[in-house]
C-alpha cells in the first residue's frame, strides 16, 4: 500500500508560522506581478540589440530568469500528464507518439527556436510577450521530454497489485490517475522533475540570447546577461554571473525542490516505514501553519465537481483481452492513417531541400554525426559506470540524500556555457583538442539525467525488501544482482535515454567554444548545426536536425526501446 509518511501536528489557533507563510506568498505574488510587467513592454524587432552588463542589474534579470523557468516548468508538467498518459494507454497511439518523443527529444533547442522566434514575433507584433513565449518554449523544450518518459515509464510499469486494486474497486479513469498511478510515480516524477530544470538552465544562454536567421534578439535574464559577458571577454561579470546563478540554483533548492523531494516520500510504496526519512525547514513550517488545510477545505467543492465531471471519462473495466480481429482492422486503419501523414511530411520535407540544395546536403551531417556518436555513447557508458554506484548510495540514505542534494542540483544546473572562458584558456594552456574537450563539455549537460534517474530508483525501492536482504545476509555482488540493479533498471533506462538525448542536444553548445575573440570549432554535427543556425542557412540546418533526429531515434530503437521493453515486463517493483 502507498503509506504517508510524517504526521502534521495540530494547532488550535494562528501562530507566527501561518504570519511567516502568509507574508512569504504575498511577496512572492508582488515579485511576480511586478517583473511580470516587463513581460509586455514594447519591442521593437529592428532596433540594435544592447545587453545591459551593469552587475546592479542582476537581481531582476534572475527574477525574469526565473519566472521563465517556472513557466516552462508548469508548460512540462501538464504535457508530461496528458502526452505521457495517452501513449501508456492507446497502444496505437503509443507506436506514434514514443518515437514522436524520440525525434522531439533529439531535435535541439536552436532548432525549436528558428521556429518559435519567427511564429510567436508573428503572434504577438511589437510586444515583448512574443519573444518572452519563444524563450519560454525553448526551456519547455528542454524540460518536457525528460519528464514524459520517466512519467510514461512509471505507467507502464505500475506495480501489479496497485493494477489489481484500482480494477476491482471500479475507479474511474480519472480516480485511477490521481489515487494510483499518479502516486506511485511521484518520486520520479520529482526527481525528473529537478532533473529536467537543471536543463533549463543549461539552454538559458540560448533561450535568452537568440541568434536567428542573422539577427540577434536578448531578454533580460542571467543567460543574456552572461551571453554578453563571455562575448566581451569580461571575466569579471562572468564571474557575478556564476556567483548569480549559483544564488538562485541554491534557492530554488532550498525553497522548492528539497521541500518537494521530501513530501514526494510519503508516496513510497511499502509495508513498513522508513526509519529515517528526508527533512526539509520549508515543508515542516507548511505542516505547521493552518493555510494548507484551509486552501483544502476552500478547494475541495472544486475539487468534487471535478471529479464528477471525470466520470464522463468511464471506468477502470478495461478488458484484459480483445477480439483479435477488430484489433487487426483498427491497426492496419491507424498505421495507414499515420503512415500516409508521415510520408507526406518526409516527401514535402525532400522536395524543398532538393529545390535548394539538392538531396546531396545530407552526406556532410551523416558523416559528422558519427563524430558526435562516438562522443555520446562514449559520455553515456562513462556515466553509468562513474554516477550508478553514487546515485544508489545518495538514494539509500536519506541524511547523505540532504547533503548531496544541493551539491548536485548545483553541479547538474550550472550552464556549460559559463565556463566556457575557463575551458577555452584549459583547451589552449594544456592543447588539449576540443575534439576530446567537447566530451566533457556535453557530459557537464548529460549525465545528470542518469545520476538523479538512478537515485530516484533507489530511494523508490521499499523500505522492506532492503530490511529483507539485511535480515538474509545478502551482501556485496549478490544485493546489486537481486535488488539494486532490478529496482533502479527502469529509473536508470529512463535516464540513459534521456541523457543520451541530451548528449546529442549538449554537442551544439558544446563543440564550438567561445570566449572573447578566440573560438575552437569541434568536428561534429553539433558545431555543423550551430553553425547553420547562427549565419540563417534554414537547409543545412533542416538537413542537420534531421540526420541528428536520425541518429537519435536509431539509437533509441536498437538498444533504449528494446531495454524499456525488458523494465516493464521483468524489472517493475
Amino acid at each position: 500500500m502507498l503509506i504517508r509518511t510524517g504526521k502534521r501536528p495540530a494547532l488550535s489557533r494562528f501562530s507566527w508560522v501561518d504570519a511567516a507563510v502568509a507574508a512569504a506568498v504575498l511577496v512572492l505574488l508582488y515579485i511576480v506581478l511586478r517583473v511580470g510587467q516587463g513581460t509586455t513592454v514594447a519591442f521593437d524587432t529592428h532596433a540594435d540589440v544592447h545587453v545591459d552588463t551593469d552587475p546592479a542589474r542582476l537581481p531582476y534579470d534572475a527574477a525574469r530568469s526565473l519566472l521563465r523557468m517556472f513557466a516552462a516548468l508548469a508548460a512540462s508538467v501538464v504535457f508530461t500528464f496528458g502526452y505521457a498518459y495517452a501513449a501508456a494507454k492507446s497502444r496505437r497511439l503509443e507506436r506514434v507518439l514514443i518515437p514522436a518523443l524520440d525525434i522531439l527529444q533529439s531535435v535541439p533547442v536552436l532548432g525549436f527556436l528558428t521556429i518559435a522566434v519567427t511564429g510567436f514575433i508573428a503572434l504577438f507584433p511589437g510586444s515583448m510577450l512574443g519573444l518572452e513565449f519563444a524563450s519560454i518554449f525553448a526551456i519547455f523544450t528542454s524540460q518536457a521530454w525528460n519528464m514524459t518518459f520517466g512519467f510514461y515509464s512509471s505507467l507502464t510499469s505500475l506495480p501489479r497489485e496497485l493494477d489489481e486494486l484500482s480494477r476491482s474497486f471500479g475507479f474511474t479513469r480519472w480516480m485511477r490517475f490521481w489515487k494510483v498511478e499518479l502516486p506511485s510515480g511521484m518520486i520520479g516524477l520529482v526527481w525528473n522533475g529537478m532533473m529536467s530544470f537543471g536543463g533549463g538552465w543549461f539552454f538559458l544562454v540560448a533561450s535568452e540570447a537568440i541568434s536567428v536567421n542573422n539577427k540577434q534578439y536578448a531578454l533580460p535574464g542571467v543567460g543574456s546577461y552572461a551571453g554578453a559577458a563571455i562575448a566581451d571577454g569580461d571575466l569579471g561579470k562572468v564571474g557575478w554571473a556564476i556567483l548569480t546563478m549559483a544564488v538562485m540554483v541554491i534557492g530554488v533548492n532550498f525553497l522548492f525542490w528539497r521541500p518537494l523531494t521530501a513530501w514526494a516520500e510519503r508516496f513510497k510504496n511499502e509495508q513498513s516505514e522508513a526509519g529515517e526519512v528526508q527533512k526539509s525547514l520549508v515543508l515542516d513550517l507548511l505542516r505547521r501553519s493552518h493555510w494548507p488545510r484551509l486552501l483544502a477545505k476552500a478547494l475541495r467543492p472544486v475539487w468534487h465537481a471535478l471529479s464528477a465531471a471525470a466520470r464522463v471519462f468511464g471506468r477502470d473495466d478495461r478488458p484484459l483481452t480483445v477480439d483479435p480481429a477488430r484489433r487487426r482492422t483498427g491497426d492496419i486503419v491507424f498505421t495507414v492513417v499515420a503512415g500516409g501523414l508521415i510520408l507526406w511530411g518526409l516527401a514535402d520535407l525532400a522536395r524543398y531541400l532538393n529545390d535548394r540544395t539538392g538531396l546531396g546536403v545530407f552526406g556532410e551531417p551523416l558523416l559528422l554525426g558519427l563524430a558526435t556518436f562516438v562522443r555520446v555513447i562514449v559520455l553515456v557508458a562513462l556515466a553509468t559506470v562513474v554516477w550508478v554506484p553514487i546515485g544508489v548510495k545518495i538514494g539509500f540514505s536519506p541524511r547523505l540524500t540532504r547533503i548531496a542534494q544541493p551539491i548536485v542540483q548545483v553541479l547538474a544546473s550550472f550552464p556549460a556555457n559559463f565556463l566556457f572562458p575557463l575551458a577555452v584558456w584549459f583547451f589552449l594552456k594544456t592543447g588539449l583538442s576540443i575534439n576530446i574537450g567537447g566530451t566533457l563539455l556535453m557530459a557537464l549537460g548529460a549525465q545528470w539525467y542518469i545520476l538523479f534517474n538512478t537515485i530516484a530508483g533507489a530511494m523508490a525501492i521499499p523500505t522492506d525488501l532492503r530490511e529483507a536482504m539485511d535480515d538474509l545476509g545478502v551482501t556485496g555482488l549478490q544485493r546489486w544482482k537481486r535488488l539494486i540493479l532490478p529496482g533502479i533498471f527502469p529509473a536508470y533506462v529512463t535516464g540513459g535515454i534521456t541523457a543520451s538525448g541530451g548528449a546529442w542536444n549538449a554537442s551544439i553548445v558544446s563543440e564550438v567554444v567561445t570566449f572573447g575573440g578566440t573560438t575552437l570549432t569541434a568536428t561534429g554535427l553539433g558545431a555543423y548545426i550551430a553553425q547553420a543556425t547562427a549565419r540563417g542557412d534554414n537547409p543545412h540546418l533542416l538537413a542537420g536536425v534531421a540526420v541528428m533526429s536520425v541518429y537519435v531515434v536509431a539509437l533509441n530503437r536498437l538498444l533504449w526501446r528494446r531495454l524499456y521493453r525488458l523494465a516493464e515486463t521483468r524489472y517493475s517493483l
